[in-house]
């Protein structure tokens, strides 16, 4: 029974892994997109937005029959409840890495504004790099670099205050770039909680390790209903 246990388990980290990863490269391809106002890449990655939504679903059945069958107990339960809540976190940026993909849709041939668009470019390489080094974070079981981690988020959120107090400014020298600004501020929040998001999963990281559940940037970081 245990050898059973351990197989399935291994298997299931490796499916969480492994949907972590298409993660982390659908959020590339968004930022991407927006830069780039690529419609035709923004609009295949809402094509494929299921499939993170099926990898998630599959995943938290796959625990819920793990829990019923094998009742884990101490760091075996650990690991499997760590998956169950970190996936929902995952398959939430996954979310927000949508919504970028259609706000470069909407962008159309608005005009770009070269502060805005520096910002909006550090945001999505910090989100990237956020949540590749989250995998790499949960595959060494590394509770320091999921700590470290939450710095990160912390400079995501004084970038999206930067966009929205830049945005505020060209539409007071512009009001007809209010769409374009709308545009941006939604991007740099959807950036910003991909990061809330990669934190919340470093926090299931740290209860992996330690058995605690802590709060790390407690005045950013949280889940939407």
């Amino acid at each position: 029974m245990r050898r059973l246990f351990d197989d399935e388990l291994a298997e299931l980290d490796a499916d969480f892994t492994e949907m972590g990863m298409l993660v982390s490269e659908v959020i590339q391809q968004s930022v991407d997109a927006f830069m780039n106002r690529d419609t035709v890449a923004a609009q295949k990655l809402i094509d494929q937005d299921h499939q993170i939504n099926e990898r998630e679903i599959a995943l938290e059945q796959k625990t819920f029959e793990m829990i019923a069958l094998y009742q884990p107990v101490t760091t075996d339960l650990r690991e499997i409840v760590t998956i169950l809540k970190a996936v929902s976190e995952l398959e939430r940026a996954g979310d927000h890495a949508r919504n970028v993909a259609h706000s470069a849709i909407k962008f159309g041939t608005k005009q770009k504004i070269p502060v805005l668009e520096q910002l909006i470019a550090e945001m999505g390489r910090l989100t990237t790099q956020m949540m590749k080094d989250v995998l790499t974070a949960y595959v060494n079981k590394d509770e320091h670099e999921a700590r470290e981690l939450a710095d990160i988020d912390r400079k995501l959120d004084r970038l999206n205050h930067q966009v929205r107090a830049d945005s505020y400014e060209q539409m007071r020298q512009d009001p007809s770039f209010e769409t374009g600004a709308s545009i941006y501020l939604n991007v740099s929040q959807d950036l910003s909680r991909i990061g809330d998001y990669v934190t919340n999963v470093c926090e299931w990281i740290i209860y992996l390790k330690s058995g605690q559940i802590i709060e790390l940037n407690s005045a950013s970081s949280g889940t939407e209903g």
